[in-house]
């Protein structure tokens, strides 16, 4: 039988879809479990929960729940289906290289009308979050979970006619706990004094941030200086453009450094917006993230958060770090301080319930010392 090239991508993109279900029916059975009391059973099955009380700050692992109900999956598939063949062949096209791709390969937005909301079941949704509920988050429910990268066309438009919906050019929205889970905190410590003397030398102050790449105890290459408002940090990522850790001479042999070096993959997005600075987790296992702004002002320790694949934290806030610091403190502007410092591990977490308790044991880590002047 002759298929169109139209027909083939559209069949392409929903063989492509992500893993996990997505239909309603499904999230509802679930809610009734927990109402009910099933909270063991309801805690895999709703994507709501947060990551099993781990200092995990990202609302469930997505795209691992169980399959839908055959009525649920045959309305999602018509529902994808009557939304893709509505698009060009050229839009078509870069929707699969994008989601092919998982987000690596550099692809143009989807621009689409941003009032042809779609129902499923019982809701409503925009097209930007039914196409990343298809292709991405199949626990994904509103628009509000959702945070719209800094290189997409619709990033900062209030109300635009047409809105981008490329699944890849959004990111989950983390949410921080409240109050933390005690075990995870980690007691502050300090810039190295090598970064310090760095950071107070006199020349361009151009630069918002630097980064150190470290494996274990030792700093790998040297501080990474960053005058654009993004950076991706990555080990492999097709039409990569940043700070590439793979061509950084390493000479530590441990197996595990090695194994985790090959996992950071696309690595993170480092993006300085208008409320602070955002990291975006491209990779595909979790990162995990210390930072003064993100924990109580008032605690002497500070929360590891743990962020999930596809998910977003704004990892730092200037106003609120500021804020941190004391009252006429005049050496404050004159040197660093570790309230102005994100620590960054890869796959590997640190804290009371690891092996690891100091970041300086995990394998491969960041540390992102951020201008304060």
């Amino acid at each position: 039988m002759f298929r169109t090239k139209r027909s083939v991508l559209v069949r392409r993109l929903w063989r492509s879809r992500a893993p996990g279900g997505g239909g309603e029916e499904e999230e509802e059975e679930a809610a009734a479990a927990a109402e009910a009391g099933a909270v063991a059973a309801a805690a895999e099955a709703r994507a709501h929960v947060c990551g099993g009380g781990r200092g995990c700050c990202c609302p469930g692992k997505a795209g691992r729940g169980g399959r839908a109900s055959a009525g649920a999956e045959a309305e999602l598939k018509a529902l994808t289906h009557a939304v893709l063949k509505r698009l060009k062949e050229r839009q078509l096209e870069g929707l699969l290289h994008a989601v092919e791709s998982r987000g690596g390969a550099r692809t143009p937005c989807l621009l689409l009308p941003a009032k042809a909301d779609s129902r499923l079941g019982q809701h409503w949704y925009p097209l930007p979050v039914l196409l990343c509920k298809v292709f991405r988050w199949p626990d994904l429910r509103h628009c509000s979970e959702v945070k719209r990268l800094c290189g997409c066309e619709s990033y900062g438009k209030a109300h635009p006619e047409l809105v981008c919906c490329n699944p890849h050019h959004l990111s989950r929205l983390c949410e921080l706990e409240s109050p933390p889970p005690p075990y995870s905190r980690y007691p502050m410590d300090f810039l190295k004094p090598t970064d310090s003397q760095v950071l107070q030398e006199p020349g361009d102050r151009s630069h918002w941030c630097v980064v150190a790449y470290w494996e274990e105890k030792t700093r790998v290459g040297r501080l990474y200086s960053v005058q654009e408002p993004s950076l991706d940090i990555f080990y492999d990522l097709p039409q990569g453009n940043g700070f590439c850790l793979g061509q950084l001479n390493s000479d530590n042999k441990s197996q595990l450094v090695q194994k985790v070096r090959s996992k950071i993959g696309y690595g993170i997005q480092l993006t300085k917006e208008v409320d602070g600075v955002w990291v975006y987790n491209r990779s595909s296992y979790p990162i995990f993230i210390k930072s003064a702004t993100l924990d109580n002002p008032d605690s002497r320790t500070l929360l590891v958060h743990k962020v999930f694949p596809g998910f977003s934290i704004k990892a730092f806030d200037y106003e609120k770090a500021y804020s941190l610091q004391r009252p006429n403190d005049h050496e404050f502007m004159q040197q660093p301080w570790t309230g102005f410092t994100v620590q960054i591990s890869f796959v590997k977490g640190w804290g009371q319930c690891y092996t690891r308790q100091f970041i300086s044991s995990c394998p491969c880590w960041l540390e992102v010392i951020f201008n304060n002047r």
